[in-house]
């Protein structure tokens, strides 16, 4: 494989046989293009695990390369760094979350500005995604998932809950609590801990909070970062199935915990579509010489290889017209066996 992407890569010095062999040799995508996806997770947050696999795969399936840059606290200022580089690099493509719009507005304009392809991820709007001159945005509507997953809280009768926030610097998370808070009719301010990403940090402050105010009736953590440590938290307590918890993504605590009733729901983004779709979509801009999102979905949805990943992993993307959401779903008790097997890795 790599001595035929050798040759190939060097075909305007190859005489016309030789271009036509490597023609028929290489597949018809996007041969020999770099795209970088620049996140804003620490390396601590293991979530984005699945979306570094889902790149992989898409860079094997669609015959290109894929960079992953994050800044190793989570700074955003770093991330900022990283898409400067990026633009200055002049890669294929650049994927990005937009964990802060006002921070991130200025480098990934200037992607934009050297007309590289640009393609959001995870955080942020999708109107943010258009002010950016995106081509598409790959995410969750983040208020409206924490807001779902608060009308089945509210159904229960919940009217009290503690969001454990263990990313506040990202404004976004908070769309996710303030969903949620509204839902129920609950105030999202009060209602908000800042519980910082140290699993032992994390564990004592909801243990603390908890302690605090026993009138809590329900728990809504944003990632495993978060939920691992609070379920230890609540069997220590002795609060396992008394306590309404709700999660954001999968992982094997959360999945553990949905089987012996500690946590009633994970609400699942799918993220491996936030690491795929947007490889896949680039790979077929290059292609076929279109940003179009009527073009580039049609072609996503004849891929076989996509296709073939949908199946296996049973994911299932919403296209939106321009957009694309990768969710939410809802992962339960009655579910939870068609998902467990690939949680951390492709869910």
């Amino acid at each position: 494989m790599q001595q035929r992407s050798w040759k190939c890569k060097w075909k305007r010095a190859l005489p016309a046989a030789a271009l036509a062999l490597c023609a028929l040799a290489q597949p018809a995508l996007a041969a020999d293009a770099r795209f970088v996806l620049v996140s804003h997770a620490p390396d601590s947050d293991a979530w984005w695990n699945t979306i570094k696999n889902a790149i992989k795969q898409a860079g094997e399936d669609f015959n290109v390369q894929v960079d992953y840059r994050n800044p190793p606290n989570g700074d955003l200022a770093d991330m900022a760094r990283l898409i400067e580089q990026a633009a200055a690099r002049r890669y294929d493509g650049v994927i990005a979350s937009i964990a802060d719009y006002d921070v991130l507005k200025r480098p990934l304009g200037q992607v934009v500005a050297k007309k590289i392809p640009l393609i959001t991820i995870n955080s942020g709007t999708v109107k943010q995604s258009e002010s950016l001159g995106a081509a598409l945005h790959v995410g969750q509507p983040e208020y409206d998932a924490g807001f779902d997953s608060g009308k089945q809280a509210k159904a229960a009768g919940i009217k009290t809950f503690l969001c454990v926030n263990h990313y506040a610097t990202n404004p976004a998370s908070f769309e996710r609590c303030k969903g949620f808070a509204d839902a129920i009719g609950a105030d999202v301010r009060k209602s908000t801990l800042d519980a910082g990403d140290d699993p032992t940090g994390i564990e004592s402050k909801v243990s603390a909070y908890l302690r605090n105010n026993p009138g809590t009736q329900a728990l809504l953590t944003l990632g495993p970062t978060s939920a691992s440590p609070t379920i230890k938290a609540v069997k220590k307590m002795g609060l396992a199935g008394k306590l309404y918890f709700a999660t954001f993504d999968l992982s094997e605590d959360i999945s553990k915990a949905i089987k012996d009733g500690t946590v009633k729901f994970a609400i699942d983004q799918q993220p491996y579509l936030q690491g795929y779709i947007p490889v896949a979509a680039l790979a077929i801009m290059k292609r076929d010489k279109t940003t179009d999102p009527v073009k580039v979905e049609a072609a996503l949805k004849a891929n076989p290889k996509f296709q073939a990943r949908l199946k296996e992993y049973g994911l299932a993307p919403l296209y939106k017209g321009r957009h694309i959401n990768s969710g939410p779903g809802f992962v339960t008790k009655d579910n939870i066996a068609k998902v467990e097997k690939y949680a951390g890795q492709y869910r």
